[in-house]
């Protein structure tokens, strides 16, 4: 026999229906399985837009949006699908892009495919920080101030000078005393 012999009208209408309903079963299995991520995504949603000061976010609040996803276990495609979106706040795209660099261990390239393809690549952040100053013979010299203001296909490619996203992993630790982020257009410099 070839595969032109099995037709549906070839297969028995009790297995049809068996195979149908099993199909319809992954199915209505796959629905409820992508609106449980939905939920949870829109969880951290919910949390950043709560934690967000006049457009910007304090580095502890950023790091347990990330963690959240972590311990919901999201991959890539779930993090492409609901985090990397135009609609959405560009703080929220880079937690998606940071859990995805940092915590998955996305290659680069896909990540700015991803980056491209939802058209959010050019968006604007600006992340703060101070820096402990250093002892120099015995006196402690004036604390630090950093700035950067980067796109987040620049942050995912790596093309600024320091590692901003060593600086958010690390958050409020060792030498550097506070992070704040925050979008571009901001007018907040609220301790700058």
């Amino acid at each position: 026999m070839n595969e032109s012999d099995y037709t549906y009208s070839s297969i028995p209408n009790d297995v049809a229906l068996k195979i149908a309903s099993s199909l319809e079963g992954w199915r209505g299995f796959y629905i409820k399985q992508h609106k449980e991520m939905k939920d949870q995504a829109d969880s951290v949603v919910k949390f950043v837009e709560k934690c967000l000061q006049s457009e910007s976010i304090q580095v502890n609040d950023y790091l347990k949006a990330i963690e959240c996803l972590k311990l919901m276990g999201f991959g890539f495609k779930d993090v492409q699908m609901l985090l990397l979106k135009p609609k959405l706040n560009v703080l929220l795209n880079l937690v998606g892009l940071h859990y995805c660099l940092n915590i998955l261990k996305v290659p680069a390239s896909d990540v700015m495919e991803a980056l491209k393809s939802s058209n959010i690549k050019n968006r604007q952040i600006c992340i703060k920080w101070w820096k402990l100053g250093r002892w120099f013979y015995g006196f402690r010299m004036r604390d630090e101030f950093h700035f950067r203001c980067l796109s987040l296909e620049d942050l995912a490619s790596s093309k600024d000078d320091e590692d901003v996203l060593g600086v958010l992993q690390r958050g409020a630790i060792h030498e550097v005393l506070q992070v704040q982020i925050s979008i571009v257009s901001s007018r907040s410099n609220a301790w700058a």
